[in-house]
């Protein structure tokens, strides 16, 4: 017995404009599309739901191509200093919250932006120590590859003035040498190590949480990276599996692993795609350089406004190398965080040498500065980009202090990637950036600053068409379900985002205030307005 669906305009996005006036689903799968009577018709006697989409419309379900679903969980449940306009609004928000922690306990803040603030300066340590002189406090920035921390935090961390940098990170200093409380990319490690662990009832919370608010923003599922934190691999996982029952909770989540937990995962006896019918385990996760804020993106030249830096690379290059081939030696793709030029060009130059041959796919993540050079040799290999199209609205202006007028021209190049053949994913990074996915969608139509309403590369717009395909067919291509994800058609899965404006038929501005009406997993739903 199925389900009809009708009664509003449904998108298949087999091709652009494409619509039809009915499904027929059976089992969690597409049967059929096409006129409402045929299809009442031919199906009469297998009917059994009927859904009147009452003027509404209807597209494949929207997936994430990455985020961090604990993450956002966290942002969800602890102190969100994401909204906050200047150094002494978080200042104050700490100083209130602190005044209902017990005695030891952690202040656990997220999001904090100086880059949104009038005075863009980074809060010191002696501030933090104010407001916390006995509790250990770590405030992660909004791009997750920097924390604050007061002395507590670094004391319980044993950090001291002698402390060296690791590989792959630095503990900011000042004039004098001594430590900020400011620590970046793997020097985050230092801090966070000194933090207690949740227990796995915590974790699920977290994961229910997160869980409920995506699907309230229209999102079926999400490419996600966990494992490696929280207390490890086995923990998370069963964190994932206790969220995501597909009973309580359906969402398609694809959990990318970290390398410092693929054996872990091999020991266990697992591979890449094993997990349950909605929890499924997918690339290599690794990173390869740092995050434009805080200048550790790892570029060709300088930055602009730091002659002396071209950023920080995660890894050495021999040690990236390696990790990929411990990745193809488990018949597994990556997905590499590279958000520079340098970084970019690493890693495909890796990857062009230790090429895949079982026909999945790697990605390179971010993927935000580029050259001419470097898009001959994306075009050359069987890689998807994984783009985070509202980086546009929260980065410009500020970004061009960092890289200079010369290399805007392909920076956040979307449309030039697609004009080069080369295959996209769209996903928000949430909780770094907001979760919903028509912020995605009208970004990358409209690359219209958050900050300063300006638009930014208005060469590189998407057509609303190609915006949407990269949360519908560029999410299932990544992971090699373009062959039952992301359209509306027969043997497609029935996952559906339902929402009260037609998106090809309103002006782009006016994208990001339509509202979800109902989302779909499995041919169930799962969330309505």
């Amino acid at each position: 017995m199925g389900t009809l669906w009708h009664g509003g305009k449904i998108y298949t996005m087999v091709k652009e404009h494409h619509s039809v006036e009915a499904i027929y689903t059976e089992n969690g799968l597409i049967v059929d599309c096409g006129n409402a009577n045929d299809m009442r018709a031919a199906y009469q006697k297998s009917i059994e739901i009927e859904h009147d989409l009452q003027g509404n419309v209807m597209y494949p379900g929207f997936v994430d191509s990455h985020l961090h679903i604990i993450g956002h969980g966290e942002k969800l449940l602890h102190l969100d200093l994401s909204k906050m306009t200047s150094p002494e609004q978080v200042i104050e928000s700490l100083q209130k919250h602190a005044n209902h922690l017990k005695h030891g306990e952690w202040l656990v803040g997220e999001g904090w932006n100086e880059n949104q603030w009038e005075d863009p300066r980074i809060i010191h340590k002696s501030e933090l120590d104010h407001i916390c002189p006995n509790n250990p406090m770590i405030l992660t920035r909004v791009c997750r590859h920097a924390v604050l921390a007061n002395s507590e935090a670094m004391n319980m961390a044993n950090i001291t003035e002698n402390t060296c940098d690791p590989q792959g990170g630095k503990i900011v200093r000042d004039d004098k040498g001594e430590t900020t409380g400011y620590f970046l990319d793997n020097a985050q490690d230092l801090i966070k190590q000194a933090v207690p662990d949740i227990s796995e009832e915590q974790l699920t919370k977290m994961v229910e949480t997160s869980i409920d608010d995506l699907l309230s923003h229209g999102l079926v599922g999400g490419h996600t990276e966990d494992l490696n934190y929280y207390g490890g691999f086995h923990k998370t996982l069963n964190a994932f599996k206790n969220g995501i029952d597909g009973k309580t909770r359906r969402f398609r989540a694809h959990l990318l692993v970290h390398h410092e937990v693929v054996d872990d995962m091999t020991e266990s006896g697992l591979s890449y795609g094993d997990g349950t019918e909605y929890i499924d385990l997918g690339a290599v996760k690794i990173f390869s350089d740092g995050a434009l804020g805080g200048r550790t993106a790892w570029l060709t030249k300088p930055y602009q406004d730091d002659k002396t830096n071209t950023g920080l690379p995660i890894h050495s290059v021999e040690g990236l190398e390696n990790l990929v081939k411990k990745a193809r030696e488990n018949g597994m793709p990556v997905a590499v965080h590279a958000i520079g030029d340098q970084a970019v060009w690493t890693v495909a130059s890796i990857l062009q040498n230790y090429p895949l041959t079982n026909g999945r796919r790697d990605r390179i993540i971010h993927a935000q500065i580029v050259n001419k050079d470097l898009l001959q040799l994306l075009k050359q290999l069987d890689v998807v980009l994984d783009i985070q199209p509202t980086f546009v609205a929260s980065d410009f202006p500020w970004v061009i202090d960092r890289l200079g007028q010369e290399r805007l021209e392909l920076s956040y190049p979307w449309k030039t990637f697609l004009e080069h053949g080369i295959n996209c994913a769209g996903g928000s990074d949430a909780p770094i950036e907001e979760v919903n996915p028509l912020l995605g969608i009208e970004a990358s139509v409209l690359r219209q600053s958050s900050i300063d309403q300006k638009s930014y590369g208005e060469k590189e717009r998407l057509s609303v068409y190609e915006a949407i395909s990269l949360y519908t067919k560029g999410s299932a291509y990544v992971i090699g379900h373009e062959n039952d994800r992301g359209q509306i058609a027969p043997g497609y899965v029935a996952d559906f985002t339902v929402l009260d404006q037609d998106l090809f038929g309103i002006a782009p501005d006016e994208i990001s205030n339509s509202k979800v009406q109902m989302t779909v997993v499995d041919e169930q739903i799962v969330y309505q307005k």
